[in-house]
């Protein structure tokens, strides 16, 4: 039996029946991940494994902590007060985000923490404006992935000692500039396609708006040191969301039973349970199968297109800097070798850069992150969370696919002989 075909087949009807049906796919998938696991051999361990502890924790203190936001009223106001003082220039938003996000990320913190704390920030604004979060989260999670291979941020650090060990190196400083210039390419077209640029601000004005609350008050102050305590100590966000979380129950700024009923549990079980059937796709080698059939075709022209896509559809399924980097950084010497033609920084930035565009993805980090915000401040039906799953993924998709575009055309190339 090909059971990484099957886990394949299996992925794709759990997520059309889910649409066809209204159900859950994260209930689906975990439906479908029991029997095959164990038709394949697989323990019941082995299938819980899938069960990512560290993304639930994540998106639970995360949401836990803008829920408490959100009950009191803080985050619209905050919202309301940022869009006032744009004014009409509310297409400037995005474009803000993008690079404060990959500011914040390149100074140190790194991909991740950033993405966590800015992505719930850019939906909250999505909510104000009653836009769909489709184009503002992913061009924040592109901001932070841009910003986070900086030789001194996390990322950043493993694909740099990745790198080394293959003998590549002098490159550090074009690899760190060039992550910003592809993120930005597929954020500026993502811009447009999501009429970015046709963003309308409020007519209210900054001294019309209530001043905050003493509870909202304890409740910015709350978020503030939580971002210090991620920013400076790099602590599990989903960790310091609860330590902070708490101290705010216990100053009673905003009742314990709303707060923990706004939590969007429903977009949680769909997140990491699409990541139990995931995980066996990968278990199982269908991910491998897939990314062996690509590589069929690969020639000096088609190598790093080919490799950028690799990237994106496993970095789809499973972790960029835990998963992708180390497992395809390490075959690029061997690649060099078997094509003749390329070069190490081409192949290096479509592992990197293919792989962190398909981070809007809703099944990775940014993405889960953006869908869960979005539920718990818009309370959407479960029809309306699975459209804005499979709406979310399909950006992710064409994302990877511009990415591979500007792979195909030889901007990798461009970029590394313009800096070097």
């Amino acid at each position: 039996m090909n059971w990484g075909l099957i886990s394949l087949i299996a992925l794709v009807v759990a997520i059309a029946l889910g649409f066809l049906r209204k159900l859950n796919v994260g209930l689906l998938a975990i439906a479908f991940a029991v029997p095959l696991g164990k038709l394949a051999g697989m323990t019941d361990g082995a299938i819980i494994g899938g069960w990512s502890t560290s993304l639930c924790l994540m998106l639970l203190g995360v949401t836990f902590i803008f829920s408490i936001a959100q009950t009191n009223g803080t985050i619209e106001l905050f919202a309301r007060k940022v869009l006032s003082l744009t004014g009409k220039r509310a297409w400037m938003i995005p474009i803000v985000i993008f690079f404060l996000s990959a500011f914040l990320a390149a100074v140190g913190p790194g991909t991740v923490p950033v993405m966590t704390l800015m992505v719930p920030l850019a939906v909250a604004l999505a909510v104000e404006m009653d836009i769909s979060p489709v184009m503002i989260a992913p061009i924040t999670v592109l901001g932070s992935a841009g910003g986070g291979l900086t030789p001194i941020a996390p990322t950043g650090i493993i694909g740099l000692t990745l790198m080394q060990q293959q003998g590549f190196t002098g490159i550090e400083a074009n690899y760190a500039v060039t992550s910003v210039l592809a993120e930005l390419f597929v954020a500026v077209i993502l811009y447009f396609a999501f009429g970015g640029h046709k963003l309308r601000g409020s007519k209210e004005s900054a001294e019309v708006l209530p001043a905050y609350n003493q509870n909202q008050k304890l409740t910015m102050l709350g978020m503030a040191i939580m971002i210090a305590l991620v920013l400076a100590t790099r602590v599990n966000v989903g960790l310091a969301a609860f330590a902070v979380g708490v101290v705010l129950l216990a100053l009673r700024v905003v009742d314990e039973r709303t707060a923990i009923k706004n939590i969007p549990l429903g977009t949680i079980v769909l997140v990491c349970g699409v990541g139990v059937l995931m995980n066996l796709a990968i278990k199982l080698k269908g991910i491998e199968l897939l990314t062996k059939t690509m590589a069929t075709f690969m020639t000096e022209d088609t190598a790093t297109p080919i490799l950028t896509a690799m990237s994106g559809i496993m970095s789809w399924f499973s972790s960029t800097s835990g998963v992708v980097m180390p497992t395809l950084i390490p075959t690029i010497s061997g690649l060099l070798k078997e094509i003749p033609g390329t070069t190490s920084f081409e192949l290096l930035s479509a592992v990197t850069f293919g792989a962190h565009t398909a981070g809007i993805s809703p099944a990775s980090t940014g993405g889960s992150l953006a869908l869960a915000a979005y539920s718990a401040m818009k309370g959407i039906t479960p029809e309306a969370q699975n459209k804005l799953f499979m709406q979310m993924f399909l950006t992710a998709v064409g994302g990877v696919a511009l990415v591979t575009v500007f792979a195909a055309i030889g901007g990798f190339t461009w970029a590394g002989l313009f800096l070097s």
